[in-house]
This record gives structure tokens, C-alpha cells and sequence, in this order.
């Protein structure tokens, strides 16, 4: 099968297109012809240095799929071959989506979203499920509550427009190229280069401070989060921190630090979202897989709004 394969840790220059041996099914697996896959942060970082995540180059990597059932296990019965499928691979020592097949246990695959283009439900099951477990699963969310998103990314974007499904007012940062996007959603948003968000959230919220933070950014986001939380608030990391949490000691927050939990029932929730008209996922831009590098150079690079799809076939 076509792949796109890194041949050692790098920089993007180390993709090339090699032939890679289709994989088979087991008795809980599905075997998926892939029609497009997506770029995520975490595809740069393991490409830098996946060592520690079981990757070992020559090595494929990708974590979106979207694309249709080629053929399924002995002990599958959720799924048949023709059925248009959705769902984000585990990172680990395996064959990642950049490539034209892929096996994935039949237990983290869900059906496509009705209405969407397999470019678009290929931008969705990784940020999407990271944006739920952060929101919904252990937020989590109430309506009503207040709801600060730092970024609006990929993940962001789609936290943004659950929370507001959710029924919470959300105030999130973001660039100036994102503010009308982000007010569109429903969402206030912050313009992080001209605005304090502390000053914003604080006046908005009358000095109350938000329930749930969601930080997408890392670095010291969540610390300087501090002055804008409620006591017994929840402040959930999906990226790292080097934030000091001392001063948040007198409002007794919970912090959550998560890295995402695959299960099926996760990517139906996306699809009953999508399907009611909840959210939307908002694609940068569609590339040939055979532009990975481009792709990889271009999110290392900032300023993408929304997700960049790699399309494996028509």
C-alpha cells in the first residue's frame, strides 16, 4: 500500500513515499481504506522524537481517519465492509493513517457523521475526543457555568463549540485572524496580542471568575489562570505546564492533566454534535498526502486556521 513513512527523527524532510505491506484484520479489528487523515501536534512531536512513545522508525505515523470498512474480523459484528467509518488510531508502536489502509480495534471506531465529506470527519476524532474528555469527561461542564478555552485551534475550536452546546458562557483566547470565527460560535472572544484576558473575564463575570479552564496552550497558561478561577474550580491541561500552582492554593481547584481515552461511545457524541448542527469542524485546508512535510511545516509554523487534511484517496 501507498505510505508515507518516516525513515528516522527529524525535521520534515525525513517523510518519503515508500510501499508498506497492507495489514490484515484480526478478530477484533476492522481493516479501513482510508480516504483522509489529518495533522495533529502530537504527529511534529513524535516525528521529532518518538522514542519513548514506541515509535521506531522506518515508521508510519498519522492519528485521524476517516474512510470505509474494507473488511472486518471474525468476532466484529458493529461494523460490515462498506460502512463509512471515523475514528483516531493509538499512538504506539503500530502503523499510524499515513497511508492508504489501516487496522484499528473495532472498539474505537465509530460510523461516519451523516453530511460530512471524509475531508472533513478526518479533522475531527482526535481534537474532538480531547476536547470532550476535557470538557464533558472531566470538567465537566454544567449549564450555566462559565467556561474559559485558552486557544482555538483544533482542539479549541471544537471545546469552544461543546461548551457552548453545553449551555455555559465561554470566554476564549485566541488570535486576531480566529476573534470572528470564535464570536460566530457563540463564544466571547479574546484577543490574546490586544487584550488582558484577566481584565476581560473578571469584568465580564463581575470578579466571580469562570468554573472550568481548558488549556490547549501550555507553558505558564494555567498559572496565570489563577486570578480569573472560583473556588473548587477545575483547570484542565491537554499539553504540558510549567505553571506554578502555589497561589492557587486558598481556592482549592482541582487540575486535571489529560491525554485523551479512545472508546467509540466518545466519537458518537461527536456525531450526534455534528448531526444536530452543534459544531462544525473547521478545515484550514485539504493537501495530498504526498505533502505531509508541507503540512507538518506549516502547523510547526502557526497561524493555520483550523485543521489541515491530508486527502489518501478519492
Amino acid at each position: 500500500m501507498r505510505s508515507m513513512v518516516i525513515r528516522d527523527f527529524g525535521g520534515p524532510e525525513v517523510f518519503e513515499e515508500r510501499e508498506w505491506e497492507t495489514p490484515q484484520p484480526g478478530p477484533n479489528q476492522v481493516l479501513v481504506k482510508i480516504h483522509a487523515t489529518s495533522v495533529n501536534p502530537v504527529d511534529f512531536k513524535l516525528r521529532q522524537a518518538g522514542a519513548s512513545a514506541g515509535i521506531n522508525p522506518p515508521a508510519i505515523l498519522g492519528y485521524d481517519v476517516s474512510g470505509v470498512v474494507e473488511d472486518t474480523g471474525e468476532a466484529v459484528t458493529a461494523f460490515q465492509p462498506g460502512d463509512e467509518v471515523f475514528y483516531t488510531p493509538e499512538i504506539s508502536g503500530k502503523p499510524g493513517s499515513y497511508a492508504e489502509y489501516h487496522v484499528a480495534d473495532a472498539g474505537i471506531v465509530a460510523h461516519k457523521p451523516d453530511g460530512l465529506s471524509h475531508d472533513e470527519a478526518a479533522s475531527l476524532p482526535l481534537a474532538g475526543v480531547t476536547a470532550l474528555d476535557g470538557l464533558i469527561y472531566r470538567g465537566p461542564v454544567e449549564v450555566g457555568q462559565d467556561v474559559l478555552v485558552h486557544g482555538a485551534g483544533g482542539v479549541g475550536s471544537l471545546a469552544i463549540q461543546i461548551a457552548v452546546a453545553a449551555g455555559a458562557r465561554v470566554f476564549a483566547t485566541c488570535s486576531d485572524y480566529m476573534v470572528d470565527i470564535v464570536g460566530d460560535y457563540g463564544a466571547v472572544p479574546v484577543n490574546y496580542k490586544t487584550e488582558n484576558f484577566v481584565e476581560r473575564v473578571n469584568e465580564a463575570t463581575h470578579g466571580t471568575g469562570v468554573d472550568v479552564v481548558l488549556d490547549t496552550v501550555g507553558g505558564n497558561t494555567m498559572a496565570r489562570s489563577i486570578p480569573v478561577i472560583k473556588e473548587h474550580a477545575r483547570i484542565v491541561n491537554i499539553i504540558g505546564t510549567t505553571a506554578d500552582f502555589h497561589t492557587a492554593n486558598f481556592k482549592n481547584p482541582t487540575v486535571e492533566l489529560i491525554f485523551l481515552e479512545r472508546a467509540r461511545s466518545k466519537l458518537q457524541r461527536l456525531r450526534t454534535l455534528v448531526e444536530r448542527g452543534q459544531i462544525t469542524p473547521l478545515v484550514d485546508s485539504v493537501m495530498d498526502l504526498s505533502e505531509v512535510a508541507d503540512a507538518h511545516r506549516r502547523l510547526e509554523s502557526g497561524g493555520v486556521t483550523g485543521k489541515l487534511v491530508l486527502r489518501v484517496s478519492a
